[in-house]
């Protein structure tokens, strides 16, 4: 009697201890192969920059290779499936910013991946607000001037973004709600590209973060009108931000964070927070992320799941205030 029904219970017993212990041995060996970091986006933009200053980083300090794969598309969206869809060993890693996380799943009635399901959150990295910019040839210095421009030749100002979804396009459709003005919205497929187009004139402006498009305000090929942010920082005096422009409704800014495929163990997840921390507080990395204006954040996993929830919740708001479906 007592050995049949010890019977299922044995069973399951091994069955758990199998699973427990292919975790252990998984995290305990970790890492023993090159570890991919998966950046959603072009190269050329902060989105590409940050992974690639800490894989370097990470390479020395846990011994294997780090590389940094480029997989654009969809507003990030394709190299989220790719990561969704690896194995849950740690060895396939999302750079994921704001519209991966935040932002896609109000904007595309079909998402090819569940930003709260598909992710086991690692790291907040860094964050930054976002800027518009001009070309030159704009005649408009601030914000007003470039509000009435807009108004006295409506559909005439385009602006570029990053993607349909992006905080560059929502950032665009909240200036047009806000001022009431018509300007014609110009998707790229990252904000490389989008902005490449505003320094040749192509299209007249901008709303990106603020880590790329500063070089080119330093050196004069785009005109700075506005921060997106609420908060004056200490290290942008010249600026205006949108609250000193008397538009406080106006904010956009961005975030980049590191994820992993659902399910990855959780020592691995520790590991791999602790080394991502250890990469943004070299010197010679906060040097260079401090140079374009992003604030190092590094937290905990937790804490960043918390933080995206949060965010989800916002952007699901701003995106319906802007009407930035996408149908």
């Amino acid at each position: 009697m007592t050995h049949r029904l010890m019977k299922p219970l044995t069973k399951f017993t091994l069955m758990l201890l199998l699973s427990l212990m292919s975790h252990f041995v998984m995290a305990s060996d970790y890492p023993n192969k090159p570890i991919t970091i998966i950046t959603p986006f072009p190269p050329g933009s902060t989105s590409d920059l940050i992974p690639r200053l800490v894989a370097q980083v990470m390479a020395k300090s846990m011994g294997v290779s780090v590389l940094v794969e480029n997989r654009p598309g969809a507003n990030g969206s394709i190299g989220a499936f790719k990561v969704a869809t690896s194995p849950a060993d740690g060895y396939t890693i999302l750079l994921a910013t704001t519209g991966v996380l935040a932002i896609n799943q109000w904007v595309y009635p079909k998402l090819s991946y569940s930003p709260s399901k598909d992710f086991d959150p690692v790291i907040n990295a860094a964050a930054t607000p976002n800027m518009i910019v001009v070309h030159p040839n704009v005649k408009a210095e601030n914000l007003n001037e470039l509000i009435a421009l807009a108004k006295s030749q409506p559909g005439a100002l385009s602006f570029a973004s990053a993607g349909n979804g992006s905080t560059s396009h929502l950032c665009g459709e909240t200036l047009k709600v806000t001022a009431g003005i018509d300007i014609v919205h110009i998707p790229y497929q990252g904000p490389a590209p989008a902005i490449q187009d505003v320094l040749s004139g192509r299209v007249g402006m901008i709303c990106d973060n603020f880590s790329n498009v500063i070089q080119h305000v330093r050196a004069g090929r785009l005109k700075a009108i506005v921060i997106t942010t609420l908060e004056k920082s200490l290290k942008i005096t010249d600026i205006p931000t949108s609250a000193d422009a008397g538009m406080p409704d106006l904010e956009a800014g961005i975030w980049y964070g590191f994820v992993a495929p659902s399910g990855t163990p959780k020592e691995i997840i520790n590991k791999l927070n602790l080394e991502f921390a250890k990469a943004l507080q070299d010197p010679d990395v906060t040097q260079k992320l401090d140079a374009i204006g992003l604030k190092i954040i590094a937290d905990q996993p937790d804490t960043f799941r918390r933080f995206i929830a949060k965010e989800a919740a916002r952007m699901q708001k701003v995106v319906k205030a802007a009407g930035a479906q996408i149908q």
